[in-house]
């Protein structure tokens, strides 16, 4: 099954939500109301638009998560990968280290995570 596509405001509700979850839905209400200005109401119908399409579940009051946020995040990647740069990882990687210097760090975990790979 796909990942749902979370937009940014849902995204933002999910970290919200990943950080305290199990959650009553009222304390959530409050953290959405405290971190990014929302109204109660606002916060359910995001509670129920997520629950709709499978990303959350509400049962009894309490929000728990049904997808991870490393699950949103590949999703949202591979997205952008098959949008932008016609499914190309090279090519992606390419555009994201231009202009940026690695630290020799960041290149041996990128290394690394290409000789994991390989491996499995």
């Amino acid at each position: 099954m796909a990942t749902p596509k979370i937009f940014e405001s849902e995204y933002r509700f999910c970290l919200i939500l990943w950080e305290h979850e199990p959650i009553n839905s009222t304390k959530l209400a409050k953290l959405c109301s405290e971190k990014l200005g929302w109204s109660r109401t606002t916060t359910y119908t995001v509670i129920r638009r997520l629950s709709d399409r499978g990303v959350v579940k509400n049962e009894n009051a309490t929000v728990t998560s049904l997808i991870s946020k490393d699950e949103v995040q590949a999703a949202e990647i591979d997205e952008l990968v098959e949008k932008t740069f016609q499914g190309s990882l090279p090519a992606f990687i390419a555009a994201f280290t231009r202009g940026k210097k690695l630290s020799r760090q960041d290149a041996a975990e990128i290394r690394q995570m290409l000789e994991q790979y390989e491996a499995d």
